[in-house]
């Protein structure tokens, strides 16, 4: 069902969401009402103060206190503050010095039953002074971790007394219901600043402690905010981080923020009125931020239409766009950019990257090498392209049937042949589903597909819990095994079909071998041959193996054979992550899986596109790594993630909205200049910050500047020979050299990680030396050469030709020929020259077209026949060569125009127009102008 409509104007819900915001902070592993002391304090309110238990410090102080410790609440807290549990000492997977725990210590059955084996000697209640857990931390000879406790110190009372009062665990898991920091943020002026944080957990069971020396701190920057093991904060460099909590199962972050102090004056950019300004602007308020202005024209349309398609801009559109005086043209660019095919084509390599369509991870899952990551890009694309909303097609991926309704198997086959022909891909596309995510070799197993489809759909990397608790995050191991359990039933494999397909199969497989038994690699041969040939042949399905069904037919089996037996079957269930009710997986749950994404109150499914979306458009997420949603790593600007997740759901999920919302802002549009106050900031949206363009834009954007105009064209409109369009060969033994080296995702896992975008030497070796630039370059249907004839010079295909002088030593050949043919004209008689006059007019006439086309000077037949060797020499006369300068300047325009979407200044143009008159050739010239050009740091960055 498509999400409601909201009627709630957009400044009303921006002005919820900011209050909300304010309100609440971030001081809580889950909402709550604020109880801080200091605000007690201020109210003259002591009553919630009395409720809060005292640090441990101080109730542990002294050896004789009656108080029991928790074994949850504060002794394994306590050892993890000590590093007992930590990867280093007896949380590894090794354990040390023969014993172990659990990592961060959060399996508490495990940790307790560990600790009281008599083998280990850990903890001994009938001699507690022998106990190990308390003898070996408090000398350091006897312990190889060192020394970590005095005798007699707080944390020593607190094991002792645990010991003494028996060693006892709750028999079940107590539940924290929020872990509140005081305070919920804090604002630094100077670098010499510090601030000691407060813990106060609040239990289920109404207890309220100071926990303080039971947390882990750290800090996502040491630089601007470092924090010490007590909680204790001290100011750094000017700019925003966070600070992370984490107790028992709560991880919080406080933000932290020290102002720019800037002294030189700043001008203000005027204001922008739209909501994403308004949001980014409270935070540059904050932090003492002042924005850059907005980007011109020419760097613009750069930027939006390689962001937006992954194309350059055709030379013709960027002077059209430069020209033009219409004050909404930016924003009818981006509706035109929307509407190009490089949008759908571009987009859908991303979601591919996203979700995992490797060709390397497809092989034999269908009957033609490459077929299946063809369908699989081609069906994202038609959608995309056709505006699907984006929780629709995740639907037709998580959902997804291998045939469609009323279709039995042997349709289904004679469909997927022909789909899988090079060139039908819109077959496959026209299909409801896509059932390849599913069909990876390196996503069979429950625990692969419950990792792959958290980072695919919901922008999480939940495999740290598939071995221990996440050390980032609320999720446990059972989570993580409860999660993979939905996905254990569904069989994906290269030779799965349902029952009633199985004849069918067996008959289409004879057809192919003449009833003839093969081995695996003489069958799989034959039928990738049968399938290049057009004949039908067997394509594996997605079922879903109900083991439910299953066990109620063995059940009955036994009723007949066994009277009276009552035996029940049990049900089994999973749980989508934070879900409290369970999964009955006595059905298919992946429509249960698609109901939860798409609920309002869902955390993760929008807010995982719309800060991938936002990180192609400023190559830093709001949340970075953008596949990294957790507890530990929050939002730069929490409001802002959150009113765009709103108002992407409110829209139907429209990806369009959402584009157009990102790149019609300020934000988007500022220009990569900087001022005292923004000139280190990377996060908070102030300026452009300049970064190189994928691997696949970097290789269309190479052939666009140099291909010739028809060529380019071409390009555009049908997306042939594009990379951003999979039109590029990719085998698992033939990848793109280009692409290769400038890090295209290999598309291993789901992780945006798989993608690099960082610099290399064999980068710059590939776009200076590499055979295919020259060949570029020296190609008849490239730019140059096409360059050179508009000139009226040869190509660079031509050989041995000095090309700027190449049409003037012809125009001195006939010159010369002419001469002696006049002299030989002159020594006839007359009754000769008379007969000979109309040959020797004719022919001249035509001589002085061809050389005044090429703007050359000639003298009359009269002025020749008086003096031949008056014509001493051809020139060109000024006109002709003024047009030829303005031509040259026309055509080193258009090679700005084609590689920066700029025009040159004079500087520049002088520059080239130099370098090209210079040059052996006006081809070697633009070749090397052009090489130049696709070399610079502006051809390969944004800006």
């Amino acid at each position: 069902m498509r999400p409601a409509q909201s009627n709630t104007p957009q400044w009303i819900a921006l002005a919820s969401i900011c209050f909300a915001v304010m309100i609440a902070g971030m001081a809580s592993a889950e909402p709550g009402p604020a109880n801080s002391r200091e605000s007690a304090k201020r109210s003259g309110d002591q009553s919630q103060l009395a409720s809060v238990s005292e640090s441990m410090s101080v109730r542990f102080s002294d050896a004789e206190t009656k108080e029991v410790p928790d074994f949850q609440k504060h002794v394994m807290p306590l050892l993890g503050r000590l590093g007992c549990n930590g990867r280093s000492c007896h949380g590894s997977f090794q354990g040390r010095g023969g014993f172990q725990l659990s990592l961060f210590g959060y399996d508490f059955k495990a940790d307790h039953a560990a600790l009281l084996d008599e083998n280990s000697g850990r903890v001994d209640v009938d001699d507690i002074t022998e106990s190990l857990i308390l003898a070996k931390p408090i000398d350091a000879d006897m312990h190889e971790g060192g020394k970590r406790l005095d005798e007699g110190s707080w944390q020593f009372n607190t094991l002792y007394r645990w010991i003494e009062s028996g060693a006892v665990a709750n028999a079940s898991i107590q539940t924290l219901d929020r872990l509140e920091i005081q305070p919920a943020e804090i604002q630094f002026d100077t670098d010499e600043e510090e601030l000691q944080l407060t813990a106060i957990a609040h239990w289920a069971d109404g207890t309220v402690e100071d926990v303080t020396e039971l947390c882990r701190f750290s800090s996502n920057d040491d630089a601007v905010a470092a924090i010490n093991e007590n909680g204790l904060v001290h100011s750094g460099l000017s700019g925003d981080t966070h600070v992370v909590v984490s107790y028992d199962r709560a991880v919080v972050p406080i933000a932290v923020t020290r102002r720019v102090q800037v002294e030189s004056s700043i001008d203000v950019p005027p204001r922008s009125e739209h909501p994403v300004d308004q949001l980014i602007a409270i935070k540059h308020a904050k932090l003492g931020i002042i924005p850059s202005p907005l980007c011109n024209d020419s760097e613009f349309i750069r930027r939006a239409s390689l962001d937006i398609t992954g194309t350059l801009p055709a030379a013709e559109e960027v002077r059209r766009f430069l020209v033009s005086d219409d004050p909404n043209k930016r924003n009818q660019l981006i509706e035109d950019l929307l509407d190009a095919p490089g949008y759908a084509a571009w987009w859908a390599t991303r979601i591919s990257d996203w979700t995992g369509n490797s060709d390397a991870q497809l092989n034999n899952v269908y009957p033609m090498r490459g077929a299946a990551s063809r369908l699989w890009y081609e069906w994202l694309r038609v959608r995309l392209d056709d505006n699907v909303p984006y929780d629709e097609i995740v639907e037709g991926i998580v959902n997804a049937q291998s045939r469609q309704e009323g279709e039995d198997y042997r349709e289904y086959c004679k469909e997927m042949t022909q789909a899988c022909m090079p060139g039908n891909e819109e077959i496959f596309a026209a299909r409801d589903g896509m059932p390849l995510f599913w069909a990876r070799r390196n996503f069979q197993k429950p625990e692969e597909r419950a990792i792959g489809f958290a980072y695919a759909f919901l922008g999480i990397r939940i495999e740290c819990a598939q071995c221990h608790k996440h050390p980032f995050d609320q999720w446990s191991k059972d989570d993580f095994d409860q999660f993979a359990k939905i996905f254990q039933n569904i069989n994906a494999r290269a030779n799965a079909v349902s029952k009633d397909s199985n004849q069918i199969r067996k008959e289409l497989l004879e057809s192919i071998t003449d009833g003839k038994k093969l081995n695996n690699g003489e069958l799989r041969k034959l039928v990738y041959r049968a399938a290049q040939n057009g004949q039908v042949v067997p394509f594996p399905e997605l079922t879903y193996v109900d083991q439910t069904a299953s066990a109620r037919q063995r059940l009955a089996k036994q009723k007949k054979s066994k009277k009276g037996m009552t035996a029940t079957i049990k049900v089994p269930e999973g749980f989508v992550l934070g879900q409290a009710e369970p999964v009955k997986l006595d059905k298919d749950p992946r429509s249960e899986l698609m109901r939860w994404m798409r609920d309002a109150d869902n955390p993760y499914f929008a807010p995982a596109i719309v800060n991938r979306v936002w990180s192609n458009y400023f190559g830093v997420g709001i949340i970075n790594p953008t596949d990294d949603m957790n507890l530990a790593n929050p939002a730069s600007n929490q409001p802002l993630l959150e009113y765009l997740s709103t108002g992407f759901r409110d829209s139907g999920f429209d990806l369009r909205w959402l584009h157009r919302e990102i790149v019609t802002s300020h934000a988007y549009q500022r220009s990569t200049l900087t001022n005292a106050s923004n000139a280190r900031d990377r996060l908070n949206f102030s300026r452009h910050v300049p970064r190189r363009l994928p691997a696949e834009v970097i290789h269309d954007a190479v052939l666009l500047a140099t291909q010739s105009t028809v060529q380019s064209q071409k390009m555009r409109s049908t997306m042939s020979d594009m990379a951003i369009a999979a039109d590029i060969n990719q085998g698992r033994n033939q990848r793109n050299f280009a692409l290769q080296v400038f890090g295209q995702s290999e598309r291993e896992s789901n992780c945006d990680c798989d993608r690099s975008d960082s610099p290399s030497l064999l980068q710059s070796i590939y776009l200076r030396n590499d055979i295919e630039m020259y060949q570029q370059l020296a190609s008849k249907n490239g730019w140059v050469a096409q360059a050179c004839a508009s000139l009226g010079e040869a190509g660079p295909a031509a050989k041995d030709n000095p090309i700027k002088d190449q049409i003037a030593r012809k125009a001195d050949q006939a010159r010369l020929q002419t001469i002696a043919r006049v002299k030989r004209y002159l020594a006839l008689n007359e009754n000769r020259r008379e007969s000979q006059r109309p040959s020797l007019e004719k022919n001249y006439v035509d001589l002085k077209k061809r050389l005044k086309q090429f703007g050359f000077e000639t003298p009359s037949l009269r002025e020749l026949l008086a003096d031949p060797d008056s014509w001493q020499s051809v020139s060109r006369d000024e006109a002709a060569t003024r047009r030829v300068s303005d031509s040259l300047e026309s055509v080193i325009e258009d090679a700005y125009l084609r590689a920066l979407s700029r025009t040159p200044d004079q500087e520049e143009l002088a520059i080239a127009m130099q370098y090209i008159n210079d040059s052996e050739s006006v081809a070697d010239g633009l070749s090397s102008v052009m090489w130049a050009l696709v070399n610079t740091k502006e051809f390969i960055i944004t800006h």
